[in-house]
């Protein structure tokens, strides 16, 4: 079955940097899209990059310039390197996998898999 990880988060404080992680398997990775979404306490769950086969990328206008998306195919692996971290980021980053379809927007009901997510902590 289809399996995600992250791994990854912790705290940091302002201005910080990250990387996150995502182990996939189960399926053959890089067939359609993958993505990074978050949730903060208390707010819906929100998109945050999305990356394709064709390793083109999307971002949310909040994080652009702050967050790469990549991938390994290889590893079968998802990335974010988040730079110059804020508070606002604090929350759970789960990354998802659309293995039906995909458009490459940061649209979380194209993804059909979960991960159990990472807590990012950004303290000021």
């Amino acid at each position: 079955q289809v399996q995600l990880v992250e791994s990854g988060g912790g705290s940091v404080q302002s201005g910080g940097s990250l990387r996150l992680s995502c182990a996939a398997s189960g399926y053959t990775y890089s067939s359609y899209c993958m993505g990074w979404f978050r949730q903060a306490p208390g707010k819906e769950r929100e998109g945050v990059a999305v990356i394709d086969s064709d390793n083109s990328t999307s971002y949310a206008d909040s994080v652009k310039g702050r967050f790469t998306i990549s991938q390994d195919n290889a590893k079968n692996t998802l990335y974010l390197q988040m730079n110059s971290l804020k508070p606002e980021y604090t929350a759970m980053y789960y990354c998802a996998a659309a293995v039906v379809w995909c458009s490459g927007a940061i649209d979380r009901r194209q993804y059909q898999y979960w991960g159990q997510g990472t807590q990012v902590t950004v303290s000021s």
